[in-house]
């Protein structure tokens, strides 16, 4: 899959985590001995992680980071270990990665205002796309009639580009500076700065649908699509500053469908007061859609939005952890210990991107 010139990168460490399993509807913490640190992990703080498409044979895992850099790692299932294959630079932070439908590419995001495609075949990674601000988000969309890369950008626009021309496809203006997007085609929902979401349908020439005020009273910082019975988006989970995850359907039957819970928090055992911490990440199960928030109090949760219940909480990790992500087929969740600006740091603990399999 990797072309010549593929290198391992840099050694860094990190201290021991724990594993939850998934399944279980209970809300007490448990320590199980299943994470398993990646090899040679960033340098600096995690922005985005994935893993390849589940069309992909191998497990590959790429994480985006503060130093510039996305690195690649092989997982094997069986043993759990990881190898580190490659790593490309950009000029800027990364802030997002996803990867082409038949996980030959990768696409990589960047605060230099720029998007590079990385062709793990050659190993050489070229600019694709431009916005005047940093890019917030990269997404690979593959519909019947086209397909296109869909960035969006503190700039406050959204573009789709063909790789085949350096000018974007199309250009939509957003109401405020982009902050997190998720894609489930045909369906795509961007939320902004200002509490602004404004949904997208991609069939045919991508229009805006519609466009609601968040039902979080905080800035939001994540977003995540799910599907129903039959497979088909009809809503997202929205994650804010303030600890609490939206449920929202795009088109609810009833109007209590929409509904919203709190997490990340602790249970007020500080003289009486509730620490609050941001929810960093959502990510829905690809087979049992249950979904997974990590946040700043350095622990991860599973929850089943149908029945409103949790499932299982982690451990609290030594930092925050800022991202997650599950493999194609469900049976791996990754997620990223790192600083993240939530708290003073008075010493360097280290950043390391962990993972575990689910039971």
């Amino acid at each position: 899959m990797f072309g010549g010139g593929t290198t391992t990168f840099g050694q860094s460490t990190f201290g021991s985590t724990a594993t939850p399993t998934l399944g279980m509807a209970q809300t007490t913490t448990q320590q199980v001995p299943r994470d398993y640190e990646v090899a040679s992990p960033p340098d600096d703080s995690i922005s985005c992680m994935c893993f390849s498409p589940a069309t992909v044979p191998s497990i590959f895992l790429i994480a985006g980071s503060w130093d510039n850099n996305v690195r690649c790692w092989e997982v094997d299932r069986g043993t759990a270990k990881t190898a580190p294959k490659s790593m490309q630079s950009m000029s800027g932070p990364i802030l997002d990665v996803c990867w082409s439908d038949d996980g030959t590419k990768v696409f990589m995001a960047s605060c230099d205002k720029t998007v590079k495609c990385w062709d793990l075949g050659s190993n050489q990674s070229i600019q694709v796309a431009q916005h005047d601000g940093p890019v917030k988000t990269c997404h690979w969309i593959k519909a019947p009639n086209y397909t296109a890369l869909m960035t969006s950008s503190w700039d406050k626009t959204l573009k789709f580009w063909d790789m085949r021309s350096p000018n974007p496809i199309l250009a939509l203006n957003l109401p405020e500076r982009s902050y997190c997007v998720d894609v489930e085609y045909p369906m795509a929902v961007v939320g902004t700065a200002g509490r602004h979401i404004v949904i997208y349908k991609l069939e045919n020439t991508p229009t805006e649908y519609k466009r609601i005020e968040s039902p979080l009273k905080y800035q939001h910082r994540c977003v995540a699509i799910f599907k129903d019975k039959q497979n088909q988006p009809t809503g997202f989970a929205l994650g804010s500053v303030e600890g609490r995850v939206a449920i929202q359907y795009v088109n609810p039957v009833n109007p209590k469908d929409n509904f919203t819970f709190k997490c990340h928090r602790s249970n007020g055992t500080n003289q009486g007061f509730q620490d609050i911490f941001a929810v960093n990440d959502i990510k829905f199960h690809p087979v049992h859609g249950t979904l997974a928030t990590v946040g700043s109090d350095g622990r991860y949760s599973y929850w089943d939005k149908d029945v409103r219940i949790k499932l299982k909480t982690s451990d609290s990790m030594e930092q925050s952890i800022t991202n997650c992500s599950f493999n194609g087929d469900g049976q791996i969740f990754a997620y990223s210990v790192s600083y993240d600006w939530s708290k003073v740091c008075t010493r360097f603990m280290g950043i390391v991107p962990c993972f575990c399999f689910l039971q």
